[in-house]
């Protein structure tokens, strides 16, 4: 591990005009520029958004042929690592025997069978396209099962779907009407009281209830029984999000570490390894109302055109095949924790421990930005990814994957360390002198 506080050595500056001349042409082309709004232009800083051109392992080179080590790869969907050799052979394997048919191909049955091996509280499977579908369809399945409209949402957690039930409850609702906005409603994480007020307040109204397992901050001892409970008394659907946390916190996901059963669970991102699968699974007779073999009102739970895409199956099934053979999840853990433990380090030898907090397990770590009063800023939240970019580390999160070397991990310490010598003089002399261009920007604001 590289020693904080050592001299910092002048930079070659990095170049981003080819970036640059392609950003306009995304703008102009796409609305935000960017397919993902989390993967837009303004979440970089300005004249530094890097268009990605190719990736191996944990490394990624952009237009200018920069090179960055990569963390948060594909919003945390890159589990094992850009062109991971088992996955792609697997989806190149499949290819030539076709991709879509007018009935399911074997290799769905295949891909359900494994994937309920490594989800335990499961009995049935249905497979998407993207982790927004999968949600909605268990918030479908809830209102179906329950006769209720009313969906309670952890309101300290960022994102559930793309879908009108939840981008209402966001700054962003321009365009969903005021009556879907009504059925959402927010309780706060390791708050059992909040969710239990929104019960007696709606008595036999709440459909489901949906959070993430784990965020930042890890749940208290009482609080995922207690939802558990919660649910269980009123009659309300749990749905766990697992699109962050399945095949990460453990090859279970976040329900099998926490020991929490839940009557959903909706998984993505690692699934694939950056492949477009997601999945919506759940307890038998829940899930059955999607189907045929029963006598009750059916629900039109999940139907897409791609849903048993056949290459992207083969990749989920590599993928998974890889986590139950390989260590993925421990050298998650152990590299998050070389990580988080560096970087600390360095943080404290600056004096940047309050301003820089390093946040989440070791699998799944995040940085905070804070002024000098220890306030959240996105000011100083551009100016640490400026100073990172500059030494050639592409860090929205610190999010790793299973490529990351520890030489990975010891050349990012040592970028922060020397990032850090321009975060404190910022914090002394002003910020002003040392930002480039404009801030970031939240994804979820009304106006440009």
């Amino acid at each position: 591990m590289s020693k904080p506080n050592k001299p910092v050595q002048p930079l070659d500056p990095m170049r981003f005009d080819r970036s640059n001349a392609l950003n306009a042409r995304l703008r102009h082309l796409i609305p935000g520029g960017s397919h993902t709004y989390a993967k837009g232009e303004d979440q970089f800083p300005e004249h530094m958004a890097p268009v990605i051109v190719r990736g191996s392992g944990s490394h990624v080179w952009d237009a200018d042929g920069n090179e960055f080590i990569e963390y948060g790869s594909g919003l945390r969907a890159v589990t094992l690592g850009h062109g991971y050799p088992a996955v792609i052979s697997a989806a190149r394997e499949q290819l030539p025997l076709g991709s879509n048919f007018i009935r399911p191909a074997e290799i769905e049955l295949q891909c359900a069978e494994q994937f309920l091996r490594l989800i335990r509280t499961a009995d049935m499977v249905k497979f998407c396209k993207d982790g927004s579908h999968a949600v909605s369809g268990a918030v479908r399945l809830a209102r179906a099962v329950t006769g209720r409209k009313l969906v309670a949402i952890c309101g300290d957690q960022p994102f559930f779907s793309t879908d009108d039930w939840f981008i209402g409850t966001t700054p962003l609702h321009n365009g969903i009407p005021s009556e879907t906005r009504a059925l959402v409603r927010k309780f706060h994480y390791n708050d059992l009281e909040s969710l239990s007020a929104l019960f007696d307040a709606y008595p036999d109204q709440i459909a489901a209830v949906i959070l993430e397992a784990e965020k930042e901050t890890p749940p208290t001892e009482e609080f995922l029984p207690g939802i558990r409970a919660l649910c269980d008394r009123h009659g309300a659907v749990l749905v766990l999000d697992e699109m962050i946390t399945g095949f990460r916190w453990d090859n279970g996901g976040a329900q099998a570490f926490h020991k929490i059963q839940p009557d959903l669970s909706c998984f993505g991102k690692g699934l694939g390894n950056g492949f477009s699968v997601s999945a919506l699974a759940g307890k038998r007779e829940l899930m059955r109302r999607g189907g045929i073999d029963h006598d009750l009102e059916r629900v039109f739970l999940l139907s897409t055109t791609h849903g048993g895409e056949t290459h992207a199956l083969a990749a989920a099934m590599a993928t998974m095949r890889t986590f139950e053979t390989e260590p993925v999840v421990e050298t998650l853990w152990a590299r998050g924790a070389r990580l988080k433990e560096g970087l600390q380090q360095a943080a404290a030898a600056h004096g940047l421990s309050e301003q820089v907090p390093i946040l989440g397990r070791p699998c799944c770590l995040v940085f905070g930005s804070r002024d000098r009063d220890g306030q959240p800023s996105q000011l100083f939240r551009t100016l640490m990814l400026q100073e990172l970019l500059k030494r050639g580390i592409l860090a929205s999160s610190l999010v790793v994957n299973y490529s990351h070397t520890e030489a990975d991990i010891d050349r990012t310490v040592e970028a922060f360390d020397e990032a850090f010598v321009t975060y404190r003089r910022a914090l002394e002399d002003g910020i002003e002198r040392h930002l480039a261009g404009r801030p970031v920007k939240p994804v979820f604001r009304p106006y440009a």
